[in-house]
């Protein structure tokens, strides 16, 4: 079962439950008994190495080779530099 962390909007005060995944997001507060809302955190995910999504789906703004790209651009470079 996950730890979810609460805090409560009426007198600020944080803590920490463990409940079930179908637990809904809104208690009771332990102290004051308001209304305690569940907080959410970002998930601690961290992308390391090459090759994500800034290498891989952006087009280039070199004209280092064939990009497979339909527009006009890769033409007129080849164009000019057998010219």
């Amino acid at each position: 079962m996950p730890t979810y962390e609460y805090r409560c909007s009426a007198c600020g005060h944080q803590y920490e439950q463990r409940e079930g995944f179908d637990a809904p997001s809104v208690q009771k507060c332990p102290n004051c008994r308001g209304s305690a809302r569940r907080v959410l955190h970002p998930p601690p995910i961290v992308f390391k190495g090459s090759g994500f999504y800034a290498t891989d789906s952006r087009k280039s703004s070199s004209s280092s080779g064939p990009s497979g790209d339909s527009s006009g651009d890769s033409l007129d470079t080849t164009a000019a530099a057998a010219g």
